[in-house]
């Protein structure tokens, strides 16, 4: 995606040909702010006064369907919700939990028929992932105060994106009852301190920016937050939501928690992804940790000691990255930056399944973790290619082609291209990876 012009990047990867698409909005786009301010306080020493962005879609993170059809994040209007999101209507998730605001929707490509189809969404969208059931459930990030998602299924057979969208808040089962209820007692706003009944449920406002569904449980969505010191949550949708919705929350082990012993503290979640067996892993970009959440590993789920995310730290394992640290800082803080992270669950690298692999996006780098041995295979793209990466993808062409039949896509994900070698006018680019068994082999 082209955040910064709104526009679709596609790579023929057998012609070696490169095209753009436009991202359309529903409304006039002058009639959208967009996430980069149209104005420039200072000339700048490249462009002048010229502005070089115009992002009133704002598009962001694709993923692909069963069908072929490429799903992304984009705002299609402005942010005030229409009615039936709102307090008043008769849709349920709005009687449950109104909306009145979103930013980004959801929008796909057909490339068969050469169109983009906008969907509405209540909730504002960042990420998006698949969920494995049968409606083919689309999970968003990026909602605020909910976690969203459309099912596609519905969609394709009613094209109704009413009916075919929902979406829960953030509340958890802090009374122990294994049940949300209202009334539930708030977050705090801006710092006000607000009075907790530990008779309620609790609702928290914990930020979302990655998402990934769980392969061992088809109702089960992980969030990551990048609000310090980092977060994971946890949303079961249940048989009958949004009633039926609870949201689990784990914090990265930190400074704040007295009781973990320094050697054992981290911060910056960002990426989020999962294994086959339902470990979640998320790269720190703060402290330059991979780190792993097992949630089989915790003794309490549930109750009033859950309310701060501290009830499980024996689920943590944190793996430092390697590379070198920022003098000063005890325990040693790394002086790279991951920017997001994957788990290369169908080994299309080479370097076998359920591989985490982050992004060292100031390194130059792919760095995949050998979870069994804590060591780092290092990808490090030369200078001066330049690789400010922020994003990976595996595929595989031929199943049957061994090593060359598939591979790992990373993008160089810089809107300011100009800042490396060649100057204005250079633009991003994608780059394939693969590991060949043994380095003689054909």
């Amino acid at each position: 995606m082209n955040i910064s012009n709104d526009a679709l990047t596609i790579l023929d990867p057998v012609t070696h040909t490169a095209s753009s698409l436009d991202v359309p909005l529903r409304v006039d786009p002058d009639t959208v702010p967009g996430m980069i301010a149209m104005s420039m306080p200072a000339p700048s020493r490249f462009y002048g006064d010229e502005l070089i962005w115009n992002d009133p879609a704002n598009p962001h993170n694709p993923m692909m369907d069963q069908k072929g059809r490429v799903w992304m994040t984009s705002a299609i209007r402005n942010r005030a919700n229409p009615d039936y999101c709102r307090e008043g209507s008769d849709n349920p998730y709005a009687q449950y939990f109104p909306l009145a605001n979103g930013f980004r929707s959801a929008v796909f490509y057909e490339p068969d028929q050469e169109q983009f189809v906008l969907v509405d969404t209540c909730f504002g969208t960042h990420h998006l992932q698949f969920a494995e059931d049968d409606n083919d459930t689309l999970y968003f990030s990026g909602g605020g105060q909910a976690i969203g998602w459309i099912d596609t299924k519905l969609y394709d057979e009613t094209a109704n994106e009413r009916i075919s969208q929902g979406w829960c808040p953030t509340v958890l089962d802090t009374n122990g009852d294994g049940a949300i209820t209202k009334p539930w007692n708030e977050p705090a706003v801006r710092g006000r301190e607000v009075e907790h009944d530990p008779a309620l449920d609790t609702r928290v406002s914990i930020g979302s920016y990655g998402v990934i569904a769980d392969p061992t449980d088809e109702k089960a969505i992980w969030i990551s937050s990048n609000r310090f010191p980092g977060r994971l949550a946890r949303l079961h949708v249940g048989d009958n939501p949004p009633e039926s919705c609870v949201t689990e929350m784990y914090e990265v082990p930190s400074v704040l928690d007295p009781n973990v012993p320094p050697e054992k503290r981290g911060f910056g979640s960002r990426g989020i992804d999962i294994d086959r067996d339902g470990v979640i892993w998320t790269a720190l970009s703060g402290s330059s940790h991979m780190a792993s959440f097992d949630r089989t590993k915790c003794a309490v789920l549930n109750g009033p000691t859950t309310a701060e995310g501290r009830h499980c730290v024996e689920g943590w394992t944190l793996y430092p990255t390697p590379g070198p640290t920022i003098p000063g800082t005890e325990p040693p803080v790394r002086a790279d930056y991951h920017y997001y992270n994957w788990v290369d669950q169908w080994d299309t690298l080479g370097l076998g399944r359920d591989v985490p692999i982050a992004t060292g996006s100031n390194s130059d780098s792919l760095l995949a973790l050998d979870p069994d041995t804590g060591e780092w295979v290092v990808l490090r793209v030369p200078y001066p290619q330049g690789f400010f990466t922020r994003g990976l993808d595996g595929r595989i062409d031929d199943p049957d082609a061994g090593w060359k039949g598939r591979g790992v896509w990373a993008t160089y994900g810089a809107a300011v291209t100009w800042h490396i070698e060649g100057g204005p006018g250079v633009k991003p680019g994608m780059l394939k990876f693969q590991v060949r068994p043994h380095p003689l082999a054909n």
